[in-house]
């Protein structure tokens, strides 16, 4: 059975961080791939600076370049909205039957997950790899010792699409924090400038 790991995000844009945590937990776990999952704009919810899904999903095309374990997803932009993520996991495992599907997130994300829908579901199909946040203070002693949670110890990354969408505004070179093909999109279109 293949082991695929869902890193979920709205990678706005993806920069090397994600892609550092999904290759090294690629390389240091048992998953056999990472499918970087993008989230869709919430229909219910302001724009302000997201992309259209459709741009998103170029720019995590593009940063997948080059890894072979590393796989871009669209699979919520088929799903009706709002959505949750015990409903995509439900779609995946009906769609794909002979893969098992894992979540991948950091350990902030870890301490609300009580408050996730459905969230006793998930934990009883699918193991959940958690990265570490220096950002996270609070110690997750929320399923701490729970046998689907499997702590990774990936390079902690601090860098946000926040603070690379307002240096791009403010015309600073951001160019390092983002894979070549991802900057050379985001230039040519002229995303986060205004």
């Amino acid at each position: 059975m293949k082991k695929i790991g869902l890193f979920f995000g709205t990678f706005n844009p993806i920069h090397i961080g994600h892609l550092i945590i999904a290759n090294h937990i690629a390389e240091h776990s048992n998953l056999d791939e990472i499918w970087l999952v993008i989230t869709p704009h919430n229909p219910l919810k302001k724009k302000n600076s997201l992309l259209e899904d459709y741009h998103r999903l170029e720019l995590v095309r593009r940063a997948c370049e080059g890894y072979n374990k590393l796989k871009p997803s669209d699979i919520e932009f088929k799903l009706p909205q709002p959505n949750y993520t015990v409903n995509t996991l439900a779609h995946l495992s009906d769609t794909y039957p002979d893969y098992s599907f894992s979540l991948i997130m950091g350990e902030d994300n870890l301490n609300n997950f009580h408050k996730w829908k459905n969230h006793e579901i998930i934990l009883q199909n699918h193991d959940i790899y958690v990265y570490p946040r220096i950002a996270n203070k609070e110690e997750s002693i929320f399923l701490k010792n729970h046998p689907k949670i499997h702590p990774i110890k990936a390079p902690i990354m601090e860098i946000t699409s926040t603070h690379i969408r307002k240096a791009i505004k403010e015309g600073k070179n951001i160019v390092p924090m983002l894979p070549d093909a991802v900057w050379k999109y985001i230039d040519e279109m002229n995303f986060y400038k205004k």
